[in-house]
């Protein structure tokens, strides 16, 4: 009797198969990185929001995927000569034990906020032997999400001093911004609009970050709000045999309040 495969082992001898140019799948054959991709990225999504709805069960089956997403640019690149599974698991093992010396090695610090410092010094020292360059915000990924991105760009520059001093500071650039979106309204110049609506995201996005709000995550939840709302709206104008095509805004904005005094009881 042969012994099983270990699970990992498993995952990654049936990419095999699946890539195998000799009776492996079609789909799986003419996939690319660029092509993988945005499943990576939609299951990492997926991950989350099996995290916030609490449910066990489903973030062990969107791991798995994720694991999988993994698994199928290791495989990509081995196939390119250019690295395997074992090289993405060593180096993600040797960055944490460079960036953890208060752990693996004798270093200690005095409290979290110290801890913090040193690890953003000691991520810039990477950024500056992986790139050559200097630049606080080199490695920050095109790829996020917009107000990610603007988290990410302000936390950087704030490592060196250039940030706000507190929040009421923000909430001046913010009146500010507001202002310069109803100028580029009243100019009627839609370039200019979308330049200024940019900036004043941009600098909502700097006020969470002063208040340690997650940007994203407030946004998300926001959307959730809405949706939960706007279903409240449809399910109540559908029990009254009413169509909301033909509902007046004031009768939708009614049922709106309606729906969020039932969240505030």
């Amino acid at each position: 009797m042969t012994e099983p495969e270990a699970p990992l082992e498993r995952l990654r001898s049936i990419m095999e198969r699946l890539r195998d140019p000799d009776g492996g799948c079609p789909w799986d054959l003419e996939q690319t990185f660029e092509t993988v991709a945005p499943y990576t990225i939609e299951e990492a999504y997926e991950v989350d929001d099996a995290i916030r709805r609490g449910d066990m069960a489903e973030l062990k089956n969107e791991l798995g995927d994720l694991l999988l997403q993994v698994v199928f640019h290791a495989r990509m690149a081995e196939e390119a000569g250019l690295f395997d599974l074992d090289d993405v698991a060593n180096a993600i093992s040797d960055k944490m034990i460079s960036r953890h010396p208060h752990v693996f090695g004798d270093k200690s610090y005095a409290d979290q906020e110290a801890q913090t410092l040193d690890w953003e010094r000691l991520k810039a020292t990477e950024r500056k032997e992986k790139t050559g360059s200097d630049s606080l915000l080199d490695d920050v990924p095109l790829a996020l999400p917009g107000l990610k991105r603007a988290q990410k760009l302000q936390k950087r520059a704030a490592t060196v001093g250039f940030d706000w001093p507190d929040a009421s500071r923000v909430l001046e650039k913010v009146d500010e911004e507001l202002a310069e979106v109803r100028e580029a309204i009243d100019l009627n110049d839609s370039d200019k609009i979308e330049d200024e609506i940019g900036d004043l995201l941009f600098v909502c996005t700097n006020l969470a970050r002063k208040l340690k709000v997650d940007s994203e995550a407030a946004l998300r939840r926001a959307n959730a709000k809405f949706e939960r709302r706007f279903r409240y709206i449809e399910k109540t104008l559908k029990a009254q045999a009413r169509d909301i095509r033909k509902t007046s805004l004031d009768d939708m904005e009614a049922l709106w309040v309606e729906a969020k005094d039932e969240e505030n009881r």
